[in-house]
């Protein structure tokens, strides 16, 4: 029996499950299951009590959630490069890097919902402009350590592509890129992986 992920093809945890699934090779043992988080009829919570994507029914039925508990789970099905590095220090750098990739994407995420599903009279600018702040000092935080980026697939760079891509998705106006050159370039180079190609977010 297939895994199941429920999925939405705008979410950036969503994106960087399917990633490791396609590095991983597992992309074939699993049925992508489309799944709108807001539709108050949706099912989705009965698997996942905060009703949130990505969840993973594994072919057990076990109900696995959130993204970074996903991705280690599979890391453990396959038998080739690991996306959580074995080493203990190799290990702690990527899962720091995947923390701040994901502390982005959160604050990217709820500013999205602040500005476009909450009404214009009640939307809190102050609180806009906070997630605003905590990506920017992450995006500087990761641009004075770029060169310590490897072209690796592992889960910290995976995640930090996520976040970057979703930010241009999202927050085009931000314009990251024009003052992050080194992490841009980054980039450039990591986004020519099939993996990140074949993933792409796209509006639903």
């Amino acid at each position: 029996m297939k895994m199941k992920l429920r999925y939405s093809a705008t979410s950036p945890f969503v994106r960087k499950v399917s990633i490791v699934l396609i590095e991983t090779g597992l992309s074939d043992r699993v049925e992508n299951v489309p799944t709108n988080p807001w539709d108050p009829k949706s099912d989705l919570p009965a698997q996942n009590p905060m009703g949130k994507v990505p969840t993973l029914i594994s072919s057990q039925g076990i109900e696995i959630f959130d993204s970074s508990v996903i991705c280690e789970f599979l890391d453990n099905l396959h038998s080739g490069p690991k996306m959580f590095p074995i080493d203990a220090e190799s290990r702690i750098t990527a899962n720091q890097l995947q923390s701040l990739a994901d502390g982005m994407m959160d604050a990217a995420v709820l500013g999205f919902i602040e500005n476009s599903r909450r009404p214009e009279e009640r939307r809190w600018d102050e609180w806009s402009d906070r997630q605003v702040a905590a990506i920017t000092r992450s995006l500087n935080w990761l641009e004075e350590r770029y060169q310590t980026l490897n072209q690796t697939s592992d889960i910290g760079t995976i995640s930090v592509a996520c976040a970057l891509d979703y930010l241009d998705f999202r927050f085009a106006d931000l314009d990251w890129r024009r003052h992050h050159e080194g992490l841009n370039e980054w980039l450039e180079q990591f986004a020519q992986r099939e993996s990140i190609r074949a993933t792409a977010p796209v509006e639903s």
